[in-house]
């Protein structure tokens, strides 16, 4: 048997409490005790102060429980039970578990041992009645805070943004600095009916919370439902500050009882907006509503995961384009692949427009070198090499075979690798039968099999089984948009209409539009139309595009540079933008002064300088030698 080795185990629920109840009273109480009354001479005391005994997650009764469990204990003793547990589930768990490492319980102050049969019973006695007042006293407490609340008097907590308490005052008033913000918001939500605006436009503004946070879409449609801002006192509401809302016959809810800072004709329509939001009513016009051209068209090279759409910063007029970053970006992992629409759209509008232009001059003798350099024409695909051989092969093939030239031949590895596509799609059809079997076999294992499996293992292992099959579907997709691609369905390519903007675009060989250039001239939802009508998946590698899955099944795949060429700067892209312009204008005018250049550009005086001295670098242009007003004109050798 065991030395005899007690823990003495003290607690109250707050620093400041004195007396009969505080900790050194408790602990000089047990030591007596385990001394004088039990002969045990060797205890240890743990303490937890300031610890509610609502629950057991206090540190010194855990480490205490640890070391039970260890059989270092013979006694466990306490000045009173509910210095344990006021909960009986909590302290029935806590009792069965001591009594399988042949612990007694003691409590000094009710006078019972369970190393007898008779003390265990009153234990279990006295448990009933503790909680069964704890209980009692908080029913007694919500009586009278509701009693309260349905006389219009305010039972503490934090008064909402645009109130705060006054000394003498018993019940919230206005804070006119935060009830402006509250105004704002309300505002704010009915110009824009979006509460990711909202939240934007308060954390650009610097806007704070009333504790000092930054807003997030939650705490503002809290606001905009708040009844409390047309003056209406509800209480009871809730069972907790965030739980399931209670029956509404158990409100307490007052009218017009207090001062209001939102007019109740305001917050019906702000809640008629959340509502129809909510319910997607498009009748509601949602202005500012940000458009994601790439949305789930974009895959990860790197690691093969779908990259997650967001806003990029503001440009020119407020406008913001999306910027699209690899799912595993925020989890952690290596994977750091990103693209803008800054970057993209001009990649994909120029590519299209050369294949329109491919399409126009391509014949049976034209080239791999002669399409590469028509579709890769542009600043765009700087750091693009080339498209491999099996691209070029079935572009060569489509285009030729919408002209009605006879079908196109295959180079041998090209047209032997063709020839595989029934064993590929064959193979993976079986993959995923495969996969789906043993899915239904994981489920029979779990739900009948005698063999144990945790829900956690199963649904490991179920979740491997899916993604396996998602990734063998993918396979088939794009095998599927290869076969497509030789198949020549009828019908455009581009429609019509799409077909005109981009010819537009390419009549202005202009192949340095960026992306707010492009999106002035086509519109932010007809270049959305015409992207999903054209592309279904792009593929980006280290930021680059490094294939593209048209929807008429031709896949373009892209060599990309190994030492990519660094980024232009913005006087040498407005140059190249305009050299055409400018070399025309000086040809008709002879001369052009710096403030001439900088309104006929319409761009900022500094980059009107630096576009002039790169020109100057180039001898593109000479000046007239004027040290205060210096006139440009063109080179002769230009």
């Amino acid at each position: 048997m065991q030395d005899k080795k007690a823990a003495l185990y003290v607690r109250v629920s707050t620093s400041m409490q004195v007396d009969r109840d505080s900790l050194p009273f408790q602990r000089d109480e047990l030591v007596n005790y385990s001394k004088y009354a039990l002969n045990i001479d060797d205890y240890e005391i743990f303490e937890d102060a300031g610890f509610s005994a609502k629950n057991t997650d206090r540190p010194k009764y855990q480490e205490m429980m640890t070391r039970v469990r260890k059989c270092e204990f013979s006694h466990i003793i306490v000045w009173k039970i509910d210095r344990i547990s006021r909960n009986l589930i909590d302290f029935c768990e806590m009792y069965e578990e001591i009594k399988k490492y042949d612990t007694a319980f003691i409590s000094k102050n009710e006078q019972f041992d369970t190393s007898s049969a008779m003390g265990e019973a009153m234990l279990k006695i006295i448990l009933v009645f503790a909680e069964l007042e704890r209980k009692l006293t908080g029913e007694r407490v919500l009586s009278v805070m509701i009693d309260r609340a349905s006389r219009g008097m305010w039972n503490g907590a934090c008064p909402p943004l645009g109130y705060n308490m006054v000394d003498g005052v018993g019940f919230p008033q206005i804070d006119e600095k935060e009830a402006a913000i509250v105004r704002y918001i309300f505002e704010l939500y009915e110009e824009t009916n979006s509460s990711g605006e909202v939240t934007k436009r308060l954390t650009n503004e610097g806007i704070k919370t009333k504790r000092g946070g930054i807003w997030g879409t939650k705490g503002v449609i809290d606001i905009l439902r708040n009844p409390f801002y047309v003056g209406t006192y509800r209480y009871n509401y809730r069972a907790s500050a965030r739980g399931k809302k209670k029956n509404q016959d158990e409100w307490v809810q007052i009218e017009d009882n207090h001062p209001r800072i939102i007019a109740k004709e305001q917050f019906e329509r702000v809640g008629h907006i959340i509502d129809d939001n909510y319910k997607g009513n498009n009748k509601v016009p949602r202005v500012n509503k940000f458009v994601h051209l790439f949305a789930r068209k974009l895959k990860c090279d790197d690691c093969g995961k779908s990259m997650m759409s967001g806003l990029d910063q503001p440009r020119s007029g407020g406008i913001r384009p999306s910027r699209y970053i690899c799912a595993n970006f925020t989890s952690g992992t290596p994977c750091k692949n990103y693209i803008s629409d800054i970057t993209l759209v001009p990649f994909m509008i120029a590519y299209l427009s050369n294949f329109i232009k491919l399409q126009e001059v391509i014949n049976p003798n034209t080239t791999d070198n002669k399409v590469n350099k028509i579709l890769l024409s542009g600043d765009q695909f700087r750091n693009i090499k080339s498209l491999d051989s099996e691209s070029l092969f079935l572009i060569k093939r489509y285009l030729l075979s919408a002209k009605g030239y006879k079908q196109y031949e295959a180079p041998g590895s090209v047209k032997n690798s063709l020839s595989f596509s029934a064993k590929k799609q064959e193979l993976i059809l079986n993959n995923i039968k495969k996969y789906e079997t043993a899915i239904e076999r994981l489920e029979e294992l779990y739900l009948f099999s005698n063999e144990a499996m945790s829900q956690k293992d199963f649904i490991l292992k179920k979740t491997q089984l899916v993604t396996s099959i998602e990734s063998e579907r993918e396979k088939l997709e794009i095998e599927n948009a290869e076969n497509k691609s030789t198949s020549y369905a009828e019908g455009n390519f581009i429609s019509k209409a799409s077909y005109a903007l981009l010819s537009n675009l390419l009549s202005q060989d202009n192949y340095s539009l960026d992306y707010l250039q492009i999106r002035e001239i086509i519109g932010i939802d007809q270049l959305q139309k015409i992207l999903n009508e054209i592309i279904c998946k792009i593929v980006i590698k280290d930021g680059e595009v490094a294939c593209v899955v048209f929807n008429n099944g031709l896949v373009h795949q892209f060599i990309i540079m190994e030492e990519k060429l660094p980024d232009l700067k913005y006087y040498e892209v407005v140059f190249r933008k305009n050299k055409r312009r400018i070399i025309n204008h000086l040809k008709e005018n002879e001369n052009i002064s710096a403030t001439d250049l900088q309104k006929f550009l319409k761009i900022s005086k500094r980059t009107t300088y630096d576009v002039i001295h790169h020109m100057l670098s180039e001898e593109i242009i000479v000046s007239n030698g004027s040290k205060y007003r210096p006139i440009y004109r063109l080179n002769k050798n230009v």
